[in-house]
């Protein structure tokens, strides 16, 4: 069952729609034929400034698990026969540093609902019974509800389709590229460094496969999610 049918999702997706394209028509005699695109990065730029405290806090709790880190690799060596073991002394060792193992879930959980009803407009071709306007505006000529995947596998994939869409994916994987040299990522139980620095370039991937307007969301949201953690690395050290 496709729960955005759903009487009160159907009504949010409905209104966060009718609320992009009132902020694209607001934009529109400025920014002309860029509004649709430009709308979507300022909603998403609201929408991740409301979500400042989600962010310190989740960049709290990896500050937290990075310091124990270390503690947590020799307790896994020490224990990896005991698997009973292993579980009741990391949990004391969480209790004992006042840490909690969950404290990077809640902010997700958080966001998840805002996020999942911005994906729902990006992807939807008609929402509440009309037709998605929003996927009817363009950006460099390209409309927002063109995915390049779609675009190649159709034969519709044109030069302006590959130059923006593959621009903005490109984009998006250098800032992913950034992150991964900025923020080192330690290797953890089951999951090899590379795998995880590999992690940080999947967004690069989807941006393929979503329509042009989720890829504005992407690209805007990859780029926040930079910033803000250079910026708590700073404040949190």
């Amino acid at each position: 069952m496709d729960i955005t049918t759903l009487p009160v999702i159907s009504t949010l997706i409905d209104l966060t729609s009718r609320g992009l394209l009132a902020l694209t028509s607001l934009l529109t005699p400025w920014t002309g034929a860029l509004a649709g695109a430009l709308a979507i990065v300022l909603v998403t730029l609201v929408v991740r400034a409301a979500l400042i405290p989600a962010g310190i806090a989740q960049a709290k709790a990896g500050l937290a698990r990075s310091r124990l880190a270390s503690r947590l690799r020799e307790l896994q060596t020490r224990y990896r026969g005991d698997r009973e073991r292993l579980q009741r002394e990391t949990m004391e060792l969480y209790r004992s540093e006042k840490v909690s193992p969950f404290a990077g879930c809640l902010p997700i959980l958080i966001q998840a609902p805002i996020v999942g009803l911005l994906y729902s407009v990006f992807l939807h071709a008609s929402i509440a019974g009309h037709a998605n306007e929003l996927l009817s505006q363009t950006l460099l000529g390209v409309p927002l509800g063109t995915s390049l995947l779609h675009a190649v596998s159709t034969g519709t994939a044109d030069v302006v389709t590959w130059l923006v869409i593959g621009c903005l994916v490109l984009v998006i994987a250098a800032v992913g590229e950034i992150t991964r040299r900025a923020f080192r990522i330690e290797s953890a139980e089951g999951m090899p460094v590379g795998v995880l620095g590999a992690l940080q370039f999947a967004t690069a991937v989807v941006a393929v496969f979503v329509p042009l307007a989720a890829g504005v969301y992407l690209l805007t949201t990859v780029t926040w999610t930079l910033g803000q953690r250079v910026v708590l690395r700073r404040v949190y050290g």
